[in-house]
């Protein structure tokens, strides 16, 4: 394996391994916080069962959305999508079905590494769809 990134590094130490639903996770966050630079509200409807709820931690990581701080609500609808918004605009990022298909047939521990490092290289174009609009679904 070919060494990380400084990123994929700290999202590996923060999350415990390096599996691809937390790059996902950290990737969708990364979109968001370009968006909404200072005020940010995040609904994940991945669900708490792993490992479609590893996203929550690749987006706490990468968007400042944080259970702690309570800006961030987990739904358990076990889908690999996450919406986010300022209280104004809203953003709505879903990965694309095969991307997701593809994870969850390839990736075992020993292939975990190299599929995240791949994913957190290709572009957004290819592994999203995102959408905005004016709504807020948090009614903020």
């Amino acid at each position: 394996m070919t060494s990380l990134p400084d990123e994929l590094i700290d999202l590996k130490h923060f999350h415990g391994h390096l599996g691809p639903y937390a790059v996902i996770g950290y990737r969708m966050g990364l979109i968001a916080r370009e968006m909404f630079p200072d005020r940010i509200y995040a609904i994940l409807h991945s669900g708490t069962e792993r490992p479609l709820s590893c996203m929550a931690d690749g987006v706490q990581l990468s968007s400042c959305c944080t259970l702690g701080k309570g800006n961030i609500i987990l739904e358990d609808k076990g889908e690999a999508i996450a919406e986010f918004s300022d209280g104004f605009k809203h953003l709505r990022i879903d990965l694309l079905s095969d991307i997701r298909a593809r994870i969850d047939a390839e990736t075992t521990h020993a292939t975990e590494e190299m599929i995240s490092a791949e994913l957190y290289d290709t572009p957004d174009s290819s592994l999203f769809i995102i959408s905005k609009d004016s709504s807020d679904p948090f009614g903020r």
